[in-house]
């Protein structure tokens, strides 16, 4: 088998290419290339049989190459973030490997690639498996009170905000709570009508707003209630016409 690295953070990429041989002394690593430009140039000139393919490269997304040249290898892609999961799919993606990743991850995708190698599922049929399970919203959250263990109801929630590691849930009741997840993780598993990410720190409930002030730049000021314990909620220049849009839904 024949495999191009598509890497822009060189120690990665040799690591990855000595799993590969590795776990199989026949693949073969035809190059490693880190930009979007190369990978393009490259698939343009040549063919490998499986794709390995990081997401943030250094001129662009990785999903900038399938709009530039026809892509017809399964590709694996690595990343450190799992917010493009369902993208990587629809992008002739078979698995999604998060950073950092081990060799037994790796051996894992191979055989996830033999494996469907042989049951000759398609793309499409791996994006609708996919869509299914992102598609199902969160309707409730365990958290920890010490020793306790409870849930919270998504309907009690009112709002979800990042503080250093951590990412608190704090419920329309000022209940504050520690959840094992990231908010990049977190946003696209929320019920869209009801949540919305607001800045890089704040995913806040409909129902939590109770004023909003407009600001310089297309910003919106937003008083939440119950108030949190940051001086300001802004809602950032980038997400304000998206925003809008969601109240006005």
């Amino acid at each position: 088998m024949t495999v191009l690295i598509i890497e822009d953070e060189e120690l990665a990429a040799v690591t990855l290419q000595n799993m590969l041989v590795h776990i199989n002394p026949e693949i073969k690593v035809h190059a490693i290339v880190g930009t979007v430009e190369a990978a393009v140039n490259w698939l343009q000139n040549h063919q490998a049989d499986l794709l390995f393919m990081d997401i943030h490269l250094g001129d662009g997304e990785s999903f900038q190459i399938f709009q530039r040249v026809e892509v017809s290898s399964p590709v694996i892609f690595t990343t450190a973030y799992d917010q493009y999961t369902l993208k990587a799919f629809k992008n002739q993606g078979i698995d999604y490997l998060l950073k950092p990743f081990d060799e037994e991850d790796v051996r894992s995708a191979l055989t996830k690639l033999s494996n469907i190698r042989q049951t000759n599922i398609n793309t499409p049929q791996l994006v609708q498996k996919v869509e299914e399970v992102l598609g199902r919203t969160r309707n409730r959250f365990m958290v920890k009170v010490g020793k306790l263990i409870k849930t919270v109801a998504a309907d009690q929630v009112a709002y979800f905000m990042a503080d250093d590691k951590y990412l608190f849930l704090v419920t329309k009741d000022q209940q504050n709570y520690i959840i094992e997840e990231t908010i990049g993780s977190l946003e696209p598993k929320l019920d869209q009508d009801s949540f919305f990410r607001i800045n890089r720190k704040f995913i806040i409930h409909i129902n939590a707003i109770k004023e909003m002030y407009k600001l310089s730049r297309n910003r919106v000021r937003i008083h939440l209630s119950p108030k949190p314990e940051t001086a300001e909620v802004v809602v950032s220049e980038e997400r304000a016409e998206a925003f809008k849009k969601w109240l006005d839904q």
